[in-house]
């Protein structure tokens, strides 16, 4: 995406993946949240299973955690992430095998932390609108 480099351009840059931080590698069974969203598997109300219905709740909240360490010990303050995913979904995320509204794990936790969050297609739209994406 030649738009988001340019948003990005001149920024200190942390690129992560919660779920690879968590232990499952790549590539993985794709997943999807079960019961609700990030903020109820944080709060234990909720879980995230894959494709063959494996419970992958306590990899996703690891490597959530280890994503939010590292971002709080480098100063971030804003997160892109990638919208639909069980762990960055800022909008929309997959829930009981179907896209629905909803906030990811790590997405909540930073939300938790204060952290602004923003979904990489707004975030495009956003730098396109004050003239820095081409």
């Amino acid at each position: 995406m030649p738009e988001l480099a340019s948003l990005l351009e001149g920024r200190k840059v942390i690129a992560l993946c919660p779920e690879e931080l968590g232990g499952l590698g790549t590539p993985r069974p794709a997943c999807n949240l079960s019961g609700g969203e990030g903020a109820d598997v944080i709060d234990g109300r909720a879980k995230v299973v894959d494709a063959a219905g494996r419970d992958r709740t306590l990899e996703f909240l690891r490597g959530a955690r280890i994503a939010l360490e590292r971002c709080v010990s480098a100063g971030v303050t804003e997160a892109i992430l990638k919208d639909r995913s069980p762990s960055c979904g800022v909008r929309q995320v997959y829930r009981d095998g179907r896209p629905t509204a909803g906030e990811g794990v790590f997405a909540a936790m930073l939300r938790r932390a204060n952290i602004p969050i923003r979904d990489e297609h707004s975030a495009i739209v956003a730098a396109i609108a004050r003239g820095r994406g081409h």
